[in-house]
């Protein structure tokens, strides 16, 4: 069974830890993070963006992660990322998503709050969480391309107060996609904005930053850490590998196994990173 994820990503928050959450694509990718999260003893969030949406679909999408929950015996969730479509958001609550992120933050600011303030409401009302964000994180998402813009501690609290929503994604200098140098966190930004909002605190563009940031950011509030490309890189060079190996290949079942094993590896890494494995060994309100 998919669940809400508040209630590990609160337990997450009380053991100073952070719950990783992995963006996939396609069967492939959902059975390396159910595998790496079971083999870690670690809750996790499964997430599409709408993008992947329109590639593999809703429903498919959510029977396959429904059915991964039931084998693997973790806590899982279903997310959508970064999605600015109400509609979207109501077609993915109807299949089964667990929790959603609405990105208007491109809108003005009261025109964001209040979209946002219609999604949490909606949600809310089918037991589904919400993710908001304000600044904007740099880089490419679904082939768009966005400018970074960090975000402001007292317009965060602010946001959070307005809103409802469980909780925010902040921008501190991180981008998506791939790092052209080193990323540079602002964590006083980061301890700022968690002085002032009472939330979990959600780390976007991780692939690719360095671990002591990432356990910086951790121990700083953020209680959620989204990874998308550093799966996606090894995938494809497992694949590449295996042609080189034998160009002859011709069988999914052996390139995209391989593909899986090194995404897997990948997963087991960042949740130890994030601090979170053992936590379904451990007690508490892990479900």
């Amino acid at each position: 069974m998919l669940v809400n994820p508040m209630g590990f990503i609160q337990e997450a928050r009380q053991r100073g830890v952070a719950i990783a959450s992995f963006n996939v694509h396609n069967l492939e990718t959902i059975q390396a993070v159910a595998e790496g999260a079971a083999a870690e003893h670690s809750p996790v969030i499964i997430q599409t963006t709408p993008g992947t949406l329109k590639h593999a679909g809703a429903r498919y999408v959510a029977a396959i992660v429904r059915e991964a929950a039931e084998e693997y015996g973790v806590p899982m969730a279903l997310h959508l990322d970064h999605c600015p479509d109400y509609d979207t958001i109501l077609r993915c609550m109807a299949a089964g998503y667990t929790s959603v992120m609405i990105d208007t933050a491109h809108l003005p600011y009261e025109e964001n709050v209040e979209m946002v303030r219609r999604v949490v409401a909606e949600a809310h009302s089918r037991g589904v969480a919400v993710e908001g964000e304000l600044g904007r994180i740099g880089g490419v998402e679904d082939d768009l391309v966005g400018e970074a813009a960090f975000t402001v501690p007292e317009e965060a609290q602010d946001f959070a107060q307005q809103t409802g929503i469980d909780m925010l994604a902040i921008a501190i200098g991180t981008a998506h996609g791939e790092y052209k140098g080193e990323p540079n966190l602002d964590f006083e930004r980061l301890s700022a904005i968690r002085a002032v909002v009472d939330l979990p605190l959600i780390l976007h563009g991780a692939s690719g930053v360095p671990d002591w940031q990432i356990r910086e950011s951790v121990k700083r509030g953020i209680c959620k850490i989204n990874i998308a490309t550093e799966l996606k890189i090894p995938m494809a060079q497992a694949i590449r590998d295996t042609f080189a190996a034998n160009p002859g290949e011709n069988d999914p079942r052996r390139y995209m196994g391989n593909a899986k094993k090194a995404v897997t590896e990948v997963v087991r890494q960042k949740i130890r990173l994030c601090g979170a494995s053992g936590m379904t060994d451990e007690g508490g309100n892990v479900q």
